[in-house]
């Protein structure tokens, strides 16, 4: 895909996009990524595409120029609040951008992690409908973005406050459904007054549950590959028969990649002698791989295998120092690990206590660095991503754009963009359960594979020419709201 779609569009939307994250503004995961792409390749194919989300303290608020375009006021419960819309002056993200901001509620560092991120969500659903209901006209798609934002459905549709914008048509899209925003029944308070006939709307398990709430009230409601709908239907955390319900109106559309941020041969995060492409490859990662190997005091003759990624269970990162400890006993001390990431205080610890026993054959770095993040994508042989749950993966995709091998349990979005070596056109490595065993067995697959260079030249080369923009998916997403607009 090159750096534009050429399809001219023929019927414009408007399309509004709230959501809790946007890269780069503020990005804790996957759906920061999903939320900074897609609204921009909507935009080049004719859309009118707008995005808003919470005005937290970020290095991107100080650093670009905004208008104030609208002041509000609302109540959440009890508590009157003010509110603020601004508008980023230059279109830097390719698409409109706008902050909310509530004084004492979303002008925080962080995105999420709060004790009263209930609270901060909720109003900013709240402000975000009141801002729209002022809008001299209406905008053709809603399109909300996991639990923090899966109550504007309901609210448009059940309370009285927003009546006369309750037809507008609402996509719900499910990035992650483990984390459902959960609420006691004594925080309906929060919620503008509704028609009280509709709590089942609200409920799920005697909880309020924004994110049952957005599946039953959204006009459509998609997940972030194919896989993770089907696995939603038996593996949701609670939600399992909900799915199985709506299903009809349900629909799974993988997840791109912005090409242009993910790039090798333009990648500003590489050193510009470092940069490559699938012709020169093996070169400039053997460049990028050394600049590591220095850095983290590793072995540059061994495979270099990597992990990126939230130190938690979801991602089978509690499964790591058994595996490296595993795969040092019993496949030999032939490889290289190298772990970033941060979560989980235990996995942290355990991953620390293994780096002085290092022989030139281990490292971690603990938290999150951009940077490193993308010299990792470039100079690692192989990314092990041992996920439980994967709704989408947007690693595995990373990793194949810069010829790294994705080590991958068979799983939601892993599933449907991996295929192992082993089979007709593989180009990764592929295995069923997130057990030590398992993981060990394509740690060697991967020490074989390493030292078979033609092999290993072969499929970097074909990892690197696979299509995962955008161009696809935006066409589903297209379909869709063309589908609730008529």
């Amino acid at each position: 895909m090159g750096n534009s779609f050429t399809t001219n569009c023929i019927n414009s939307m408007e399309l509004l996009f709230v959501s809790a994250e946007c890269y780069p503004v503020a990005k804790a995961g996957g759906l920061g990524d999903v939320a900074g792409a897609l609204p921009k390749y909507l935009t080049q194919l004719g859309h009118v595409t707008k995005l808003v989300m919470p005005m937290y303290r970020t290095k991107f608020l100080y650093a670009n120029q905004w208008d104030v375009v609208h002041k509000g006021s609302s109540n959440l419960g009890n508590w009157w609040f003010e509110f603020t819309v601004i508008k980023e002056k230059t279109n830097v993200l390719g698409f409109d951008l706008y902050l909310l901001d509530i004084n004492g509620l979303l002008d925080r560092e962080k995105v999420y992690g709060y004790d009263d991120d209930s609270e901060r969500f909720t109003a900013f659903q709240i402000a975000v409908l009141e801002w729209v209901a002022n809008w001299q006209h209406q905008p053709d798609v809603i399109h909300v973005h996991d639990h923090h934002t899966a109550l504007i459905p309901f609210m448009l549709k059940y309370c009285y406050r927003f009546a006369g914008i309750k037809n507008l048509p609402t996509v719900l899209t499910i990035h992650n459904a483990e984390y459902q925003g959960w609420m006691n029944w004594d925080k309906t308070i929060f919620i503008p007054q509704y028609d009280i006939w509709k709590w089942g709307m609200l409920e799920w398990n005697n909880k309020i549950n924004p994110l049952a709430s957005g599946i039953k009230c959204a006009d459509k409601v998609t997940t972030v590959s194919p896989s993770y709908l089907d696995e939603l239907k038996y593996m949701s955390n609670g939600l399992e028969a909900l799915f199985e319900y709506e299903k009809g109106k349900c629909v799974g559309i993988l997840n791109g990649i912005d090409t242009n941020v993910w790039d090798p041969q333009q990648d500003p995060y590489l050193k510009a002698e470092n940069r490559f492409s699938a012709n020169n490859s093996e070169g400039g990662k053997a460049k990028n791989k050394m600049q590591l190997c220095e850095q983290f005091d590793l072995d540059f003759d061994k495979p270099l295998i990597c992990f990126i990624g939230r130190l938690v269970g979801e991602k089978g990162a509690d499964l790591l120092p058994a595996v490296i400890s595993d795969s040092f006993y019993h496949v030999g001390r032939s490889m290289n690990f190298l772990i970033l990431g941060s979560g989980s205080p235990d996995v942290e610890a355990q991953l620390n206590m293994m780096t002085p026993i290092s022989n030139n054959d281990y490292n971690a770095f603990i938290g999150y660095n951009e940077t490193l993040s993308h010299v990792i994508y470039a100079g690692a042989d192989f990314l092990l991503m041992p996920s439980r749950v994967e709704p989408c993966g947007l690693n595995q995709m990373y990793s194949m754009r810069y010829g790294t091998v994705p080590m991958v349990r068979r799983t939601g979005g892993l599933k449907d963009t991996v295929v192992d070596y082993g089979e007709p056109g593989g180009y990764g490595i592929c295995y069923n359960f997130a057990a030590v065993g398992d993981i060990c067995h394509g740690v060697w697959r991967a020490v074989e594979l390493y030292h078979n260079k033609e092999k290993m030249a072969g499929i970097r080369r074909k990892m690197m020419q696979l299509d995962f923009g955008w161009e696809t998916s935006v066409k589903q997403y297209i379909s869709v709201y063309e589908s609730v607009v008529r």
